[in-house]
């Protein structure tokens, strides 16, 4: 080896252990937040019959022998005008637990409806999951500055050193993520469902409609929701905003007032407004428009499950739904966005087509999906699923319209509704998703409704739904798959995943080397 060799060979070995040694330090010195800081512990209001809406509601629950009450809520701008109505109407209290809230319209129609309910009086209490969660720090210590709103960060990441690096070098703790889906108002009425605070979630897009789904709940079901709320909001990973970041300059809460009631100027009449003039909560109330009477229980995961081992037996809620599944008798459907069932899933629908019960599994098509990877997961599985004896339906992306019945909808959905029905009776809606995250990784909440006449007006077309809005996927003689529409009065047959691009369908191939795991 000449001089020179030898001189380009130390360089190289230098230079490797110098990136070493730097990614070394860095990932060494990712900040951490900590979780044991004391923080006051709070819980829901008790004593709230006394107010306008707990009165109402009293009454409603006496007249319905103690039941709970519930309404679907199908269209964005009506979950949109209850979650304002509700916030307008609370005069002791409003618990909201989400995933992600982003800072776009709905995020700041949100933040002045809860403004002026804390004017009024009105305790706050505002858990957010972090990761996905886009609304400023900045706005959310402002917030906080309010003698009335307290903001708790679930599992949050350090503010300090480089974001990237602290989620990479505590990746074991930040890849599990709260997407508990709540709002509560005087502890009488909530909404649980699939929303999060964002445009999409509310058909306030224009690009494309997000077919979601949540349910309005009042009477007894109510307190189970709060202790739910309670248990997270109270838990060591639930830290205040203020404990670990710091105003990055001076600011006051009139500040954010001005800017949000600048912002919300040139959107009040069409948005706020639009929102605010739904009459459903009031309606609802006043038994104008019937509510579903019927027991109920909260299904959810515990917040420990986030900082246990990833194990089959910290998956509560999905290990109560798996009982109800087994229970079942003629027929269970599955409407889930993101849906990877694994090799056990598929045995689960061997094993109930087996003893007669019709499964139907209703998920995201390739065109309509806004997550590619959990889509290349799945498809893996799609031959398995048919062969199991499964009815496989994929939602058209070019069905907006058709499932708004609203003309100026864009003309381009992404399904996002996460709802199961078991013998035309029950109904299972929340957070949960048929995938490895949600029943593995995430925690998860929802409510079990069983409801006979609910279930009904919810699933009463549903077969000519169906063969319009989606694709039933089948395998053909040849053991290709095939999709099949009726579109204008004309059955369609696709033999590639239809309206795809070369390019969407390149991705989703590549997509497949993601961790299954990890979807």
């Amino acid at each position: 080896m000449t001089d020179i060799q030898h001189f380009k060979m130390t360089t190289y070995r230098l230079c490797k252990i110098s990136v070493l040694l730097v990614l070394l330090l860095l990932f060494s010195g990712c900040a951490k937040v900590s979780f044991d800081q004391p923080k006051p512990y709070s819980a829901a209001f008790t004593d709230t019959t006394d107010t306008a809406l707990g009165k109402e509601v009293t009454d409603w629950v006496a007249s319905s022998q103690g039941l709970s009450g519930f309404y679907p809520l199908d269209q964005g701008m009506d979950a949109l005008g209850v979650r304002l109505r509700l916030a307008e109407r609370a005069e002791k209290s409003i618990d909201l637990q989400y995933f992600l809230m982003k800072d776009d319209t709905a995020g700041a129609v949100m933040t002045k409806a809860l403004l002026m309910a804390a004017d009024r009086g009105v305790r706050i209490r505002f858990l957010i999951d972090d990761v996905f969660t886009t609304f400023p720090d900045r706005y959310f210590l402002l917030l906080n500055q309010h003698p009335n709103i307290n903001i708790r960060i679930f599992n949050p990441l350090s503010r300090s050193g480089f974001s990237t690096l602290n989620f990479v070098g505590q990746f074991s703790q930040a890849n599990r993520r709260m997407h508990n889906k709540s709002f509560t108002v005087d502890n009488v009425i909530s909404v649980v469902g699939g929303r999060n605070i964002a445009d999409e979630y509310f058909e306030l897009k224009t690009d494309s409609v997000f077919v979601d789904f949540d349910v309005l709940a009042m009477g007894p079901i109510t307190a189970d929701i709060s202790s739910s709320f309670d248990e997270y909001w109270n838990h060591s990973r639930a830290v205040p905003i203020s404990q670990f970041i710091k105003p990055r300059q001076e600011e006051d809460l009139e500040t954010i007032r001005t800017e949000i009631n600048d912002e919300l100027s040139a959107i009040y009449d069409t948005v706020y407004e639009r929102a605010l003039n739904s009459r459903l909560l009031q309606d609802l109330i006043t038994n104008q428009q019937p509510l579903f009477v019927a027991p109920a229980r909260v299904l959810v995961d515990s917040p420990d499950k986030l900082t246990n081992k990833i194990d089959i037996t910290q998956n509560q809620l999905a290990n109560d739904l798996h009982e109800v599944l087994l229970s079942a008798e003629t027929e269970a459907i599955f409407i889930s966005p993101y849906y990877v069932p694994g090799d056990s899933g598929v045995q689960l629908i061997r094993d109930l087509v087996a003893k007669g019960v019709r499964v139907i599994i209703i998920t995201n098509s390739l065109a309509s999906t806004n997550h590619v990877a959990v889509h290349s997961a799945y498809a893996r599985y799609r031959k398995a699923v048919i062969r199991a004896g499964a009815e496989l339906y994929e939602a058209r992306t070019n069905a907006a319209q058709e499932i708004t019945g609203n003309t100026d909808s864009p003309d381009a959905l992404t399904l996002h509704t996460k709802a199961f029905f078991f013998d035309r009776r029950k109904i299972f809606v929340g957070s949960l998703n048929l995938d490895p995250r949600s029943i593995d990784i995430n925690a998860e909440m929802g409510l079990l409704i069983d409801s006979e006449a609910m279930v009904g007006s919810l699933t009463q077309d549903m077969d000519d739904d169906l063969a319009t809005l989606t694709y039933r996927v089948r395998e053909n003689g040849k053991g290709n798959l095939e999709w099949h529409c009726r579109i204008n009065n004309r059955d369609v047959i696709e033999t590639t995943e239809p309206l795809t691009t070369w390019g969407r369908r390149f991705k989703a191939w590549f997509m497949n080397i993601a961790p299954e795991s990890q979807l």
